[in-house]
Protein backbone atom coordinates (compact mmCIF):
# COMPACT_ATOMS: atom_id res chain seq x y z
CA UNK A 1 0.00 0.00 0.00
CA UNK A 2 2.09 2.91 -1.57
CA UNK A 3 -0.16 5.53 -0.27
CA UNK A 4 -2.03 3.59 2.62
CA UNK A 5 -6.00 2.60 2.71
CA UNK A 6 -9.15 4.45 2.34
CA UNK A 7 -11.78 4.56 4.41
CA UNK A 8 -13.96 1.78 2.52
CA UNK A 9 -10.68 -0.29 2.87
CA UNK A 10 -9.42 0.26 -0.81
CA UNK A 11 -5.98 2.05 -1.70
CA UNK A 12 -5.37 5.31 -2.26
CA UNK A 13 -4.79 6.48 -5.60
CA UNK A 14 -6.51 3.18 -7.53
CA UNK A 15 -9.45 3.69 -8.98
CA UNK A 16 -10.67 1.71 -11.24
CA UNK A 17 -12.45 2.43 -14.67
CA UNK A 18 -15.66 1.03 -16.19
CA UNK A 19 -14.97 -1.11 -19.55
CA UNK A 20 -17.11 1.46 -21.67
CA UNK A 21 -15.27 4.54 -20.87
CA UNK A 22 -12.03 2.63 -21.30
CA UNK A 23 -13.00 1.77 -24.95
CA UNK A 24 -15.08 4.98 -25.55
CA UNK A 25 -11.37 6.64 -24.81
CA UNK A 26 -9.40 4.75 -26.97
CA UNK A 27 -12.44 5.13 -30.23
CA UNK A 28 -11.95 9.13 -29.40
CA UNK A 29 -8.11 9.57 -29.64
CA UNK A 30 -8.49 6.87 -32.78
CA UNK A 31 -6.78 3.98 -31.35
CA UNK A 32 -9.48 1.61 -33.55
CA UNK A 33 -9.05 -1.92 -34.52
CA UNK A 34 -9.64 -0.63 -38.17
CA UNK A 35 -7.20 1.53 -38.29
CA UNK A 36 -3.22 0.72 -38.90
CA UNK A 37 -1.97 0.73 -35.39
CA UNK A 38 1.61 -0.65 -35.66
CA UNK A 39 3.67 2.11 -35.64
CA UNK A 40 1.96 3.91 -32.96
CA UNK A 41 3.95 3.87 -29.35
CA UNK A 42 1.60 3.93 -26.69
CA UNK A 43 2.35 4.52 -22.74
CA UNK A 44 -0.20 3.99 -20.26
CA UNK A 45 1.52 5.86 -16.96
CA UNK A 46 -0.80 3.82 -14.05
CA UNK A 47 -2.17 0.12 -15.46
CA UNK A 48 -4.23 -0.78 -12.61
CA UNK A 49 -5.31 -4.44 -13.18
CA UNK A 50 -4.92 -4.01 -16.96
CA UNK A 51 -8.15 -2.21 -17.77
CA UNK A 52 -6.74 0.10 -20.67
CA UNK A 53 -4.06 -2.44 -21.39
CA UNK A 54 -6.28 -5.39 -22.08
CA UNK A 55 -8.36 -3.28 -24.56
CA UNK A 56 -4.78 -1.66 -26.37
CA UNK A 57 -3.44 -5.19 -26.40
CA UNK A 58 -7.42 -6.80 -28.03
CA UNK A 59 -6.95 -3.89 -30.49
CA UNK A 60 -3.73 -3.95 -31.88
CA UNK A 61 -4.13 -7.47 -32.45
CA UNK A 62 -7.67 -6.92 -34.27
CA UNK A 63 -5.42 -4.62 -36.47
CA UNK A 64 -2.54 -6.91 -37.03
CA UNK A 65 -4.84 -8.82 -38.77
CA UNK A 66 -6.62 -6.63 -40.88
CA UNK A 67 -3.70 -5.19 -42.27
CA UNK A 68 -1.11 -7.78 -41.79
CA UNK A 69 1.73 -6.99 -39.52
CA UNK A 70 3.25 -8.42 -36.72
CA UNK A 71 1.45 -8.39 -33.39
CA UNK A 72 4.71 -9.63 -31.59
CA UNK A 73 6.59 -7.02 -33.15
CA UNK A 74 3.76 -4.38 -33.04
CA UNK A 75 3.76 -5.30 -29.14
CA UNK A 76 6.84 -3.58 -28.49
CA UNK A 77 5.53 -0.33 -28.78
CA UNK A 78 3.23 -0.60 -26.23
CA UNK A 79 4.52 0.44 -22.03
CA UNK A 80 2.51 -0.17 -19.26
CA UNK A 81 3.63 1.41 -16.19
CA UNK A 82 2.56 0.65 -12.48
CA UNK A 83 3.96 1.34 -9.18
CA UNK A 84 2.33 -1.01 -6.49
CA UNK A 85 3.55 -4.50 -6.46
CA UNK A 86 0.27 -6.24 -5.53
CA UNK A 87 -1.50 -4.34 -8.74
CA UNK A 88 1.28 -5.61 -11.70
CA UNK A 89 1.18 -9.16 -10.20
CA UNK A 90 -2.18 -9.07 -11.32
CA UNK A 91 -1.87 -6.85 -14.36
CA UNK A 92 0.98 -9.88 -15.42
CA UNK A 93 -1.64 -12.53 -14.69
CA UNK A 94 -4.05 -10.80 -16.63
CA UNK A 95 -2.00 -9.36 -19.27
CA UNK A 96 -0.03 -12.95 -19.93
CA UNK A 97 -3.12 -14.98 -19.94
CA UNK A 98 -4.58 -12.91 -23.03
CA UNK A 99 -1.56 -12.87 -24.87
CA UNK A 100 -1.06 -16.97 -24.47
CA UNK A 101 -4.97 -16.89 -25.63
CA UNK A 102 -3.80 -14.91 -28.71
CA UNK A 103 -0.08 -17.51 -28.77
CA UNK A 104 3.01 -15.04 -28.41
CA UNK A 105 5.03 -14.15 -25.05
CA UNK A 106 5.10 -11.65 -23.44
CA UNK A 107 7.42 -9.25 -23.92
CA UNK A 108 9.68 -8.76 -21.49
CA UNK A 109 9.51 -4.26 -22.05
CA UNK A 110 5.58 -4.42 -21.89
CA UNK A 111 5.24 -4.15 -17.70
CA UNK A 112 7.55 -2.27 -16.26
CA UNK A 113 7.24 -1.92 -12.22
CA UNK A 114 8.06 1.67 -11.40
CA UNK A 115 7.03 4.96 -10.68
CA UNK A 116 6.09 6.29 -14.09
CA UNK A 117 6.82 10.09 -12.63
CA UNK A 118 10.67 8.79 -11.61
CA UNK A 119 10.96 6.89 -14.87
CA UNK A 120 13.19 7.36 -17.83
CA UNK A 121 11.25 6.73 -21.13
CA UNK A 122 11.36 7.85 -24.95
CA UNK A 123 8.90 10.03 -26.20
CA UNK A 124 5.08 8.74 -27.86
CA UNK A 125 2.43 9.31 -29.68
CA UNK A 126 -0.40 8.31 -27.18
CA UNK A 127 -0.59 8.57 -23.42
CA UNK A 128 -3.69 7.27 -21.96
CA UNK A 129 -4.87 6.25 -19.01
CA UNK A 130 -6.31 7.16 -15.49
CA UNK A 131 -3.94 9.06 -13.11
CA UNK A 132 -3.95 7.68 -9.43
CA UNK A 133 -6.26 9.67 -7.04
CA UNK A 134 -3.96 11.09 -4.60
CA UNK A 135 -4.80 14.10 -2.63
CA UNK A 136 -1.48 15.84 -1.76
CA UNK A 137 -2.08 15.40 2.46
CA UNK A 138 -1.52 11.39 1.60
CA UNK A 139 1.55 11.38 -0.85
CA UNK A 140 4.78 10.62 1.39
CA UNK A 141 6.71 14.10 2.11
CA UNK A 142 9.63 11.85 0.59
CA UNK A 143 8.16 11.37 -2.99
CA UNK A 144 6.51 15.20 -2.77
CA UNK A 145 10.23 17.01 -2.55
CA UNK A 146 11.28 14.82 -5.38
CA UNK A 147 8.19 15.68 -7.67
CA UNK A 148 8.75 18.99 -6.92
CA UNK A 149 12.45 19.14 -7.79
CA UNK A 150 10.92 17.61 -11.14
CA UNK A 151 7.55 19.06 -12.26
CA UNK A 152 7.60 23.11 -12.12
CA UNK A 153 3.55 22.65 -12.04
CA UNK A 154 3.45 20.15 -8.41
CA UNK A 155 3.02 23.78 -6.57
CA UNK A 156 1.05 24.51 -3.72
CA UNK A 157 -0.99 21.30 -2.29
CA UNK A 158 -1.47 20.05 -5.83
CA UNK A 159 -3.04 16.25 -5.77
CA UNK A 160 -0.67 13.81 -7.44
CA UNK A 161 -2.18 13.69 -10.91
CA UNK A 162 -1.24 17.57 -11.61
CA UNK A 163 2.27 15.71 -11.88
CA UNK A 164 1.25 12.99 -14.19
CA UNK A 165 -0.24 15.66 -17.11
CA UNK A 166 3.29 17.37 -16.68
CA UNK A 167 4.85 14.08 -17.20
CA UNK A 168 3.18 12.83 -19.92
CA UNK A 169 2.97 16.05 -21.66
CA UNK A 170 6.49 15.93 -21.94
CA UNK A 171 6.80 12.41 -23.48
CA UNK A 172 4.19 13.38 -26.42
CA UNK A 173 5.91 13.59 -29.67
CA UNK A 174 5.26 16.42 -32.38
CA UNK A 175 0.82 15.88 -32.68
CA UNK A 176 1.18 13.23 -29.91
CA UNK A 177 -2.00 13.36 -27.97
CA UNK A 178 -2.38 13.06 -23.91
CA UNK A 179 -6.07 11.27 -22.73
CA UNK A 180 -6.70 11.47 -18.95
CA UNK A 181 -9.47 10.61 -17.02
CA UNK A 182 -9.09 12.19 -13.25
CA UNK A 183 -10.16 15.03 -11.84
CA UNK A 184 -11.05 18.42 -13.27
CA UNK A 185 -10.19 20.11 -10.08
CA UNK A 186 -7.08 21.31 -11.93
CA UNK A 187 -9.18 23.82 -13.83
CA UNK A 188 -10.18 25.64 -11.33
CA UNK A 189 -8.03 25.79 -8.24
CA UNK A 190 -4.96 27.44 -7.71
CA UNK A 191 -2.80 24.40 -7.50
CA UNK A 192 -3.69 24.21 -11.11
CA UNK A 193 -2.45 27.47 -12.26
CA UNK A 194 0.74 26.13 -13.36
CA UNK A 195 -0.30 23.46 -15.09
CA UNK A 196 -3.03 25.68 -16.89
CA UNK A 197 0.33 27.90 -18.08
CA UNK A 198 2.34 24.77 -19.33
CA UNK A 199 -1.35 23.55 -21.65
CA UNK A 200 -1.63 27.46 -22.60
CA UNK A 201 1.79 28.12 -23.98
CA UNK A 202 2.71 24.71 -25.57
CA UNK A 203 -0.06 22.32 -26.11
CA UNK A 204 -3.69 22.47 -27.60
CA UNK A 205 -7.08 20.80 -25.62
CA UNK A 206 -9.23 18.91 -27.67
CA UNK A 207 -11.67 18.58 -25.58
CA UNK A 208 -12.53 18.31 -22.20
CA UNK A 209 -15.50 15.97 -21.55
CA UNK A 210 -17.11 16.87 -17.99
CA UNK A 211 -18.20 13.55 -16.17
CA UNK A 212 -19.37 15.38 -12.85
CA UNK A 213 -22.21 13.99 -10.87
CA UNK A 214 -21.66 10.48 -13.01
CA UNK A 215 -20.31 7.38 -12.11
CA UNK A 216 -17.41 5.90 -14.83
CA UNK A 217 -15.44 3.80 -12.16
CA UNK A 218 -15.79 0.42 -10.82
CA UNK A 219 -16.86 2.03 -7.43
CA UNK A 220 -18.64 5.03 -6.34
CA UNK A 221 -15.96 8.16 -5.48
CA UNK A 222 -16.39 11.88 -5.07
CA UNK A 223 -13.39 12.83 -7.78
CA UNK A 224 -14.96 14.84 -10.03
CA UNK A 225 -14.08 13.25 -13.03
CA UNK A 226 -13.18 14.59 -16.78
CA UNK A 227 -11.96 13.34 -19.44
CA UNK A 228 -9.57 15.42 -20.81
CA UNK A 229 -7.74 15.30 -24.74
CA UNK A 230 -4.75 17.35 -24.97
CA UNK A 231 -2.61 17.44 -28.53
CA UNK A 232 1.10 18.80 -28.90
CA UNK A 233 0.25 21.08 -31.61
CA UNK A 234 0.78 24.62 -32.39
CA UNK A 235 -2.36 24.54 -34.38
CA UNK A 236 -5.13 25.97 -32.55
CA UNK A 237 -8.58 23.94 -33.29
CA UNK A 238 -11.71 24.34 -32.12
CA UNK A 239 -11.15 23.36 -28.20
CA UNK A 240 -14.46 22.02 -26.49
CA UNK A 241 -16.25 21.45 -23.57
CA UNK A 242 -19.09 18.91 -23.05
CA UNK A 243 -20.88 18.25 -20.18
CA UNK A 244 -22.40 14.65 -19.73
CA UNK A 245 -25.01 13.49 -16.88
CA UNK A 246 -24.85 9.88 -17.53
CA UNK A 247 -22.50 7.12 -18.37
CA UNK A 248 -24.67 6.04 -21.65
CA UNK A 249 -24.45 9.95 -23.26
CA UNK A 250 -21.31 9.59 -23.99
CA UNK A 251 -21.93 7.47 -27.16
CA UNK A 252 -24.07 10.58 -28.33
CA UNK A 253 -21.53 13.38 -27.92
CA UNK A 254 -21.20 15.18 -31.45
CA UNK A 255 -24.67 13.31 -32.60
CA UNK A 256 -27.32 14.46 -30.22
CA UNK A 257 -24.65 16.19 -27.53
CA UNK A 258 -23.08 19.50 -28.33
CA UNK A 259 -20.13 21.09 -26.94
CA UNK A 260 -21.64 23.76 -24.57
CA UNK A 261 -18.73 25.90 -25.00
CA UNK A 262 -15.80 26.31 -26.59
CA UNK A 263 -12.34 27.20 -24.93
CA UNK A 264 -9.86 29.77 -25.57
CA UNK A 265 -6.48 28.38 -24.01
CA UNK A 266 -3.98 30.63 -25.42
CA UNK A 267 -4.63 34.58 -25.48
CA UNK A 268 -6.64 34.94 -21.98
CA UNK A 269 -5.25 34.24 -18.14
CA UNK A 270 -8.31 33.00 -17.48
CA UNK A 271 -8.80 30.58 -20.33
CA UNK A 272 -11.39 28.51 -19.59
CA UNK A 273 -13.82 31.34 -19.22
CA UNK A 274 -12.92 32.70 -22.94
CA UNK A 275 -14.37 31.24 -26.31
CA UNK A 276 -12.70 31.84 -29.68
CA UNK A 277 -13.70 35.31 -30.41
CA UNK A 278 -12.28 36.88 -27.04
CA UNK A 279 -15.69 37.10 -25.94
CA UNK A 280 -15.80 36.27 -22.37
CA UNK A 281 -19.48 34.85 -21.91
CA UNK A 282 -19.87 32.78 -18.75
CA UNK A 283 -17.36 32.66 -16.11
CA UNK A 284 -16.38 29.66 -14.27
CA UNK A 285 -17.93 28.93 -11.16
CA UNK A 286 -16.58 26.83 -8.29
CA UNK A 287 -17.46 26.34 -4.45
CA UNK A 288 -15.76 28.43 -1.70
CA UNK A 289 -14.36 25.37 -0.20
CA UNK A 290 -13.35 23.87 -3.89
CA UNK A 291 -10.81 27.19 -4.11
CA UNK A 292 -8.93 26.11 -0.59
CA UNK A 293 -10.78 28.04 1.44
CA UNK A 294 -12.42 26.29 4.99
CA UNK A 295 -15.07 26.95 6.32
CA UNK A 296 -15.82 26.60 9.85
CA UNK A 297 -17.94 27.33 12.76
CA UNK A 298 -16.81 28.86 16.54
CA UNK A 299 -16.58 26.96 19.71
CA UNK A 300 -19.63 26.06 21.48
CA UNK A 301 -19.59 25.61 25.29
CA UNK A 302 -23.05 24.70 26.77
CA UNK A 303 -22.38 27.35 29.42
CA UNK A 304 -21.23 30.38 28.31
CA UNK A 305 -21.98 32.16 31.86
CA UNK A 306 -19.35 29.96 33.27
CA UNK A 307 -16.58 29.76 30.38
CA UNK A 308 -16.91 33.20 28.98
CA UNK A 309 -16.67 36.46 31.24
CA UNK A 310 -14.92 39.60 30.77
CA UNK A 311 -13.22 39.01 34.23
CA UNK A 312 -11.61 35.55 34.21
CA UNK A 313 -8.16 37.45 34.06
CA UNK A 314 -8.57 37.96 38.03
CA UNK A 315 -9.99 34.63 38.16
CA UNK A 316 -8.15 31.77 36.24
CA UNK A 317 -4.46 31.68 35.36
CA UNK A 318 -3.28 33.77 32.00
CA UNK A 319 -2.36 30.98 30.03
CA UNK A 320 -5.91 29.34 29.77
CA UNK A 321 -7.58 32.40 28.59
CA UNK A 322 -8.10 33.12 25.24
CA UNK A 323 -9.54 36.37 23.58
CA UNK A 324 -13.34 35.81 22.20
CA UNK A 325 -15.47 36.83 19.75
CA UNK A 326 -19.27 37.07 19.72
CA UNK A 327 -21.91 38.44 17.56
CA UNK A 328 -22.38 41.77 20.29
CA UNK A 329 -18.95 42.49 18.72
CA UNK A 330 -20.01 42.43 15.34
CA UNK A 331 -22.61 44.67 14.57
CA UNK A 332 -23.87 47.85 13.30
CA UNK A 333 -21.23 47.34 10.60
CA UNK A 334 -18.50 47.77 13.56
CA UNK A 335 -15.98 45.17 14.72
CA UNK A 336 -15.48 46.07 18.86
CA UNK A 337 -13.99 43.49 21.34
CA UNK A 338 -16.21 43.69 24.19
CA UNK A 339 -13.31 42.24 26.21
CA UNK A 340 -14.56 38.46 26.53
CA UNK A 341 -12.34 35.31 27.36
CA UNK A 342 -13.00 32.19 27.18
CA UNK A 343 -10.96 29.40 29.15
CA UNK A 344 -9.53 26.72 27.03
CA UNK A 345 -9.98 23.47 28.92
CA UNK A 346 -7.72 21.53 26.33
CA UNK A 347 -3.57 21.04 26.66
CA UNK A 348 -1.58 21.19 23.92
CA UNK A 349 -2.34 17.48 22.84
CA UNK A 350 -6.14 17.86 22.60
CA UNK A 351 -6.61 16.25 25.59
CA UNK A 352 -8.22 17.72 29.13
CA UNK A 353 -5.47 19.94 31.35
CA UNK A 354 -5.11 18.76 34.89
CA UNK A 355 -6.88 21.10 36.91
CA UNK A 356 -4.44 20.28 39.95
CA UNK A 357 -1.42 22.05 37.48
CA UNK A 358 -3.99 25.34 37.59
CA UNK A 359 -5.06 25.48 41.41
CA UNK A 360 -6.71 28.73 40.46
CA UNK A 361 -8.91 27.18 37.50
CA UNK A 362 -9.96 24.60 39.66
CA UNK A 363 -11.49 26.68 42.09
CA UNK A 364 -13.38 28.61 39.79
CA UNK A 365 -14.53 25.44 37.99
CA UNK A 366 -15.17 23.20 40.88
CA UNK A 367 -17.25 26.59 42.34
CA UNK A 368 -19.77 25.84 38.89
CA UNK A 369 -19.77 22.17 38.75
CA UNK A 370 -23.48 21.92 39.67
CA UNK A 371 -23.99 23.64 36.43
CA UNK A 372 -21.15 21.95 34.50
CA UNK A 373 -22.71 18.58 35.23
CA UNK A 374 -25.63 18.77 34.08
CA UNK A 375 -24.80 19.43 30.43
CA UNK A 376 -25.62 16.86 27.91
CA UNK A 377 -21.72 16.62 27.16
CA UNK A 378 -20.57 15.94 30.66
CA UNK A 379 -23.60 13.41 31.33
CA UNK A 380 -22.04 11.32 28.53
CA UNK A 381 -18.53 11.49 30.06
CA UNK A 382 -18.72 12.82 33.81
CA UNK A 383 -15.11 12.45 34.37
CA UNK A 384 -14.97 14.87 31.51
CA UNK A 385 -17.12 17.17 33.52
CA UNK A 386 -15.20 20.65 32.52
CA UNK A 387 -14.88 20.13 29.12
CA UNK A 388 -16.52 22.66 26.84
CA UNK A 389 -18.63 20.93 24.03
CA UNK A 390 -16.06 22.11 20.87
CA UNK A 391 -12.49 21.17 21.47
CA UNK A 392 -10.44 25.04 21.19
CA UNK A 393 -7.68 25.03 19.03
CA UNK A 394 -5.85 27.40 20.19
CA UNK A 395 -4.00 28.31 16.34
CA UNK A 396 -7.41 29.33 15.05
CA UNK A 397 -7.09 32.39 16.97
CA UNK A 398 -3.86 33.22 15.26
CA UNK A 399 -4.92 33.02 11.97
CA UNK A 400 -6.44 35.46 9.85
CA UNK A 401 -10.31 34.88 9.16
CA UNK A 402 -13.21 36.24 7.93
CA UNK A 403 -16.29 36.80 10.65
CA UNK A 404 -19.74 35.42 9.46
CA UNK A 405 -22.39 36.42 11.88
CA UNK A 406 -25.45 33.78 11.73
CA UNK A 407 -27.71 36.40 12.26
CA UNK A 408 -27.03 40.22 11.54
CA UNK A 409 -27.99 43.21 9.67
CA UNK A 410 -24.29 44.07 8.84
CA UNK A 411 -23.52 44.98 5.16
CA UNK A 412 -19.70 44.60 5.67
CA UNK A 413 -17.72 41.36 6.63
CA UNK A 414 -15.10 41.61 8.91
CA UNK A 415 -11.60 40.20 8.73
CA UNK A 416 -9.74 39.43 11.88
CA UNK A 417 -6.19 39.96 11.22
CA UNK A 418 -5.56 36.97 13.99
CA UNK A 419 -6.48 38.05 17.62
CA UNK A 420 -9.61 36.71 18.64
CA UNK A 421 -11.27 33.23 18.80
CA UNK A 422 -14.79 33.15 17.23
CA UNK A 423 -17.81 31.98 19.47
CA UNK A 424 -20.36 29.53 18.08
CA UNK A 425 -22.82 32.06 16.82
CA UNK A 426 -19.89 33.21 14.32
CA UNK A 427 -18.78 31.36 11.05
CA UNK A 428 -15.49 31.74 9.88
CA UNK A 429 -13.46 31.30 6.82
CA UNK A 430 -9.87 30.74 6.69
CA UNK A 431 -8.07 30.88 3.22
CA UNK A 432 -4.62 30.33 1.28
CA UNK A 433 -3.36 33.92 1.51
CA UNK A 434 -5.12 37.08 2.93
CA UNK A 435 -5.03 38.96 -0.05
CA UNK A 436 -7.33 36.20 -1.59
CA UNK A 437 -9.57 36.25 1.95
CA UNK A 438 -10.04 39.88 1.39
CA UNK A 439 -11.49 39.25 -2.51
CA UNK A 440 -13.66 36.14 -0.82
CA UNK A 441 -15.11 38.50 1.92
CA UNK A 442 -15.72 41.75 -0.81
CA UNK A 443 -17.67 38.56 -3.17
CA UNK A 444 -19.67 37.92 -0.02
CA UNK A 445 -20.88 41.19 0.18
CA UNK A 446 -22.28 41.32 -3.37
CA UNK A 447 -26.11 41.00 -4.33
CA UNK A 448 -24.59 38.44 -6.59
CA UNK A 449 -24.07 35.92 -3.14
CA UNK A 450 -26.59 37.91 -1.65
CA UNK A 451 -29.27 36.82 -3.79
CA UNK A 452 -27.87 32.72 -3.93
CA UNK A 453 -28.23 32.90 -0.21
CA UNK A 454 -31.66 34.22 -0.10
CA UNK A 455 -32.71 31.19 -2.67
CA UNK A 456 -30.43 28.69 -0.48
CA UNK A 457 -31.94 29.78 3.09
CA UNK A 458 -34.27 31.68 5.62
CA UNK A 459 -33.96 35.56 5.67
CA UNK A 460 -34.32 38.05 8.38
CA UNK A 461 -36.63 40.88 8.52
CA UNK A 462 -35.52 43.36 6.38
CA UNK A 463 -34.74 41.17 3.73
CA UNK A 464 -31.04 40.11 5.02
CA UNK A 465 -29.56 36.72 4.32
CA UNK A 466 -28.62 34.29 7.15
CA UNK A 467 -24.91 33.22 7.14
CA UNK A 468 -25.08 29.38 7.35
CA UNK A 469 -22.15 26.43 6.92
CA UNK A 470 -24.74 24.45 4.56
CA UNK A 471 -25.44 27.59 2.80
CA UNK A 472 -21.96 28.80 2.05
CA UNK A 473 -20.71 25.54 0.78
CA UNK A 474 -23.35 25.29 -1.63
CA UNK A 475 -22.36 28.82 -3.10
CA UNK A 476 -20.98 29.11 -6.40
CA UNK A 477 -18.86 32.32 -6.96
CA UNK A 478 -15.88 33.52 -9.72
CA UNK A 479 -13.02 31.57 -8.99
CA UNK A 480 -10.71 33.80 -7.50
CA UNK A 481 -7.50 32.47 -8.62
CA UNK A 482 -8.87 33.65 -12.15
CA UNK A 483 -9.38 37.22 -11.49
CA UNK A 484 -6.89 39.31 -13.15
CA UNK A 485 -4.58 41.49 -11.09
CA UNK A 486 -5.76 44.54 -12.18
CA UNK A 487 -9.39 43.34 -11.48
CA UNK A 488 -8.83 42.12 -8.24
CA UNK A 489 -6.96 45.22 -6.78
CA UNK A 490 -9.88 47.36 -7.49
CA UNK A 491 -12.24 45.06 -5.79
CA UNK A 492 -9.33 44.94 -2.91
CA UNK A 493 -9.71 48.55 -2.57
CA UNK A 494 -13.40 48.78 -2.49
CA UNK A 495 -13.38 46.50 0.31
CA UNK A 496 -11.32 48.82 2.10
CA UNK A 497 -13.36 52.10 1.11
CA UNK A 498 -16.88 50.03 1.90
CA UNK A 499 -17.58 51.08 -1.60
CA UNK A 500 -20.71 48.40 -1.46
CA UNK A 501 -21.36 50.21 -4.72
CA UNK A 502 -18.53 49.50 -6.62
CA UNK A 503 -18.31 45.93 -5.59
CA UNK A 504 -21.73 45.46 -6.90
CA UNK A 505 -20.34 46.93 -10.10
CA UNK A 506 -17.57 44.74 -10.50
CA UNK A 507 -19.64 41.52 -8.90
CA UNK A 508 -23.36 40.70 -10.37
CA UNK A 509 -26.03 38.80 -10.93
CA UNK A 510 -26.59 38.31 -14.88
CA UNK A 511 -28.55 35.51 -16.40
CA UNK A 512 -26.47 32.98 -19.43
CA UNK A 513 -27.58 30.19 -18.03
CA UNK A 514 -25.92 30.84 -14.86
CA UNK A 515 -24.75 33.39 -12.29
CA UNK A 516 -21.99 35.32 -13.91
CA UNK A 517 -19.79 38.56 -14.27
CA UNK A 518 -21.88 41.91 -15.25
CA UNK A 519 -21.09 43.54 -18.21
CA UNK A 520 -19.27 46.51 -16.73
CA UNK A 521 -16.88 44.23 -15.25
CA UNK A 522 -15.67 42.48 -18.62
CA UNK A 523 -14.38 45.61 -19.88
CA UNK A 524 -11.65 45.12 -17.43
CA UNK A 525 -10.47 41.92 -18.44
Amino acid sequence: MIYGTRTNGNQHGLVLTKSSVVDFMLDRVGYRREFDLRNIQVIEPAAGDGAFAISIINRLHASSLEFDFSFQEALSNLKFFEFDWNMVNLLNERITARLNQLSVGLPKSLITQQDFLLSVTGKCDLIIGNPPYVRHENIPEKQKIEYRKRFASFTHRSDLYIAFYEKGLSLLKHNGILSYICSNRWLKNLYGRSLRNVIRLNYTIDEIIDLEGTCPFEEVVIAYPAITTIHKSSDRKQEKYYQIHNISDLDRIDKDIQPVRTLNTRNFLNWFSYDKTGRKYEIFLDSIENQGFKIGIGVATGADKVFIRKDLESIVEKELLIPVLTSKDVKNNQLKWSGNFIINPFDNNGGLIDLNKFPRAKKYLESQKDLLVKRHVAKKNPCLWYKTIDKIIPQLTQRTKIILPDISGNIHLFIDPGKYYPHHNLYYITGPSNARLKLLAAILMSDFVKNQLLELGNKMNGGYPRWQSQNLRKLRIPVIDSIPEKTAKIIAEAYDERDYFRINSFINEKEIGNYTFSADQLKLF
